[in-house]
């Protein structure tokens, strides 16, 4: 096997890794501010993950399908236990669903940008942020989201 280096690809790379990152950053920042949150650092690293994951499925095999599909069903699998980390039962309250549910989002967001669908990763990130904010905003909190506060 014979191991290429092709410092446009990496540039090209770097930049669609970095703007899966930019794109959860906003939903990191706002679910990083309480004192028991995970999202500031993890939900980034979540979305550049789940990007280089789709990179690499859209490089190796761009017309295999299957292969796409057993990738993202092992992203989608691998988050899915990453945002159940986030979830905390106390005294029959549920918490932590919204951080949760905000990690998968991330995930979604990297594997949509790692297989160039940017479209689908900037609406997916706006509508998580403006949810997070307008609902702040209003006010309109469920008891499971104040320990993400």
């Amino acid at each position: 096997m014979k191991l290429g280096f092709d410092l446009e690809l990496l540039i090209q790379d770097a930049v669609t890794v970095a703007f899966a990152f930019a794109l959860a950053f906003p939903i990191g920042w706002e679910r990083g501010r309480g004192r028991h949150s995970v999202g500031f650092r993890t939900l980034p690293i979540v979305a550049i993950a789940a990007c280089g994951f789709g990179l690499v499925v859209e490089t190796s095999s761009p017309s295999n399908a299957e292969a796409q599909a057993r990738v993202l069903q092992g992203v989608v699998t691998g988050i899915g236990f990453i945002g159940g980390g986030a979830i905390v039962k106390q005294r029959g309250n549920v918490k932590g669903l919204v951080t949760a549910a905000s990690i998968w989002n991330a995930g979604a967001i990297g594997v949509a940008v790692g297989l160039n669908r940017l479209n689908i990763a900037i609406v997916l990130s706006a509508v998580n942020v403006l949810t997070l904010w307008a609902l702040a905003f209003f006010n309109i909190r469920s008891d499971e989201d104040e320990s993400d506060e």
